[in-house]
């Protein structure tokens, strides 16, 4: 608000900071409100229960954290004294931060002056999503802000540090449909302190091992195709016919065991070495407080896939071969790995590593900047959401995943095939046994619809994987007590 000389004041700020008796009346109906039980004294449960009845937006573990912010005596609720004390402190941090937003000093910050004050703090924001930051607390329409709106959507959050609020406007969770995902999620401050990240992560995992397991049958049909189609077999129903004539229904699951079993070890080294490399890009960009571009999350989410990959490998080769194996030809997943390396040596594990690093690159490349297009593209033209809906997150995310899968199919495949060569040494062998080398005896031989055998049963998976993945993901965050935000 302006004032006669074109100054800044705000009858609001005036009335929180010098009228003690009116802001104890107005904190006295708040809190009221948030004390369900009427004990006098607000729990985490009042909290909770309190914010959805007054439509305050919340994040898993901000009021447990709000409440170990505000308890001073330690006894894990809050009386009356302690979260007036509260209100009052963080309206003041809040009142600093608008400050900071509203550069023109007129009572109210636009979407200008927002994208202005975030891009200080190395934080991109585009003209699209300004706009739906501001209509989330924008009660009169005006298109702008006064420190009421602002104060009234962020008096519950437990940080008045920018950085923390962009991440609390920002948040999405990446599910698992059995393929090698490159990106991993990103997670804000207050999950790392408050251990929901882990909740996450451990849902995610156990949504991953019912996704797998439920499309096992494609994924093996997959494999088959591509090392034998077109010579063994001439299409999805004579490959599927052959599976279960030879080793009966139990075999479309081979090769599934191993593959649940990798998910734990790979998620936990790509996770790891995902936010090793981000420190390291915002200690090379200046600023240890700001988000990553689209580009630089996929060099770290490269990186990420490339490093966990180069690890995990030969278990991908194991995967493989247990997939393609005949009945009694292998004990179990340890007897194919001695098997394997007495015969053909450790080399034999990393059969195939190359071209899988090299689809990385396209794989990540694509399926993130297809995803985020994606979602840019929808909320541009739905912009009275402020969120996407869940299912328009998993159908971007499952066309992103396809096209991605279509640049670095011919290299998938060519890895597939290296890893099923049985590499006798003095042994002449009626294929290249080279990536290159396989690259023209594939296209010479079969063209270019050679490269992409077997990708029919790949996008089938698609839909399935991310309809169980999101199902079974849901109730494990039930479970864990942590939300999809």
């Amino acid at each position: 608000m302006q004032d006669n000389k074109g100054g800044y004041s705000s009858p609001h700020i005036h009335h929180v900071y010098e009228a003690p008796s009116d802001e104890e009346e107005r904190l006295g109906s708040l809190f009221n409100q948030l004390d369900l039980d009427g004990d006098g004294r607000i729990d985490v449960n009042d909290l909770s229960e309190g914010l959805k009845k007054l439509n305050v937006p919340q994040v898993p573990g901000y009021a447990e954290m709000l409440i170990q912010r505000a308890d001073i005596n330690k006894s894990n609720d809050l009386s009356f004294a302690e979260f007036v004390n509260y209100v009052q402190e963080h309206e003041k941090k809040l009142l600093l931060v608008f400050h900071t937003l509203d550069a023109n000093s007129d009572g109210r910050v636009d979407e200008r002056e927002l994208r202005t004050s975030f891009k200080r703090l190395g934080i991109h924001i585009d003209d699209v999503e300004a706009k739906r930051l501001l209509k989330r607390m924008d009660k009169d329409g005006t298109l702008d802000i006064s420190f009421d709106e602002w104060r009234d959507y962020l008096l519950f959050h437990p940080s008045a540090n920018l950085h923390d609020i962009i991440l609390y406007w920002r948040h999405a969770t990446n599910l698992d449909v059995g393929e090698d995902l490159s990106i991993p999620d990103d997670f804000s401050l207050e999950e790392w302190l408050s251990g929901k990240w882990w909740r996450h992560l451990v849902a995610g995992g156990v949504a991953g091992m019912v996704s797998r397991t439920c499309t096992a049958p494609l994924d093996r049909l997959k494999v088959f195709l591509q090392v034998h189609g077109g010579k063994q077999f001439q299409g999805l129903a004579s490959c599927f016919k052959y599976m279960l004539k030879e080793g009966g229904s139990k075999s479309l699951w081979r090769g599934n065991g191993i593959n649940v079993l990798k998910i734990a070890p790979e998620s936990a080294l790509k996770f790891a070495a995902y936010e090793q490399a981000k420190r390291i890009i915002m200690q090379f960009g200046g600023s240890k407080d700001r988000e990553l571009t689209i580009y630089e999350r996929f060099v770290a989410g490269s990186f990420a896939g490339g490093f966990s990959q180069t690890v995990i490998y030969p278990l991908e080769v194991l995967k493989t071969r247990l997939a393609l194996r005949k009945t009694g030809q292998y004990k179990s997943i340890i007897d194919a790995g001695k098997k394997i390396y007495k015969q053909e040596g450790f080399r034999s594990f990393y059969r195939g590593y190359i071209p899988n690093l090299l689809g990385i690159i396209p794989y990540a490349g694509i399926d993130l900047a297809i995803y985020e297009t994606l979602k840019k593209t929808y909320m541009q033209h739905h912009t009275e959401n402020t969120n996407p809906s869940v299912f328009v997150i998993t159908a971007c995310g499952a066309f992103s995943s396809s096209c991605g899968q279509v640049a670095s199919y011919p290299l998938a495949l060519v890895r597939t095939k290296l890893q099923a060569q049985v590499i006798t040494p003095g042994v002449v062998h009626d294929q290249p046994v080279t990536m290159s080398g396989l690259f023209r005896h594939i296209f010479t031989n079969e063209g270019v619809v050679g490269l992409y055998r077997g990708i029919t049963p790949n996008f089938m998976k698609v839909a399935p994987a991310v309809s169980i993945s999101y199902v079974v993901y849901e109730k494990c965050r039930q479970a864990l007590g942590v939300s999809m935000t």
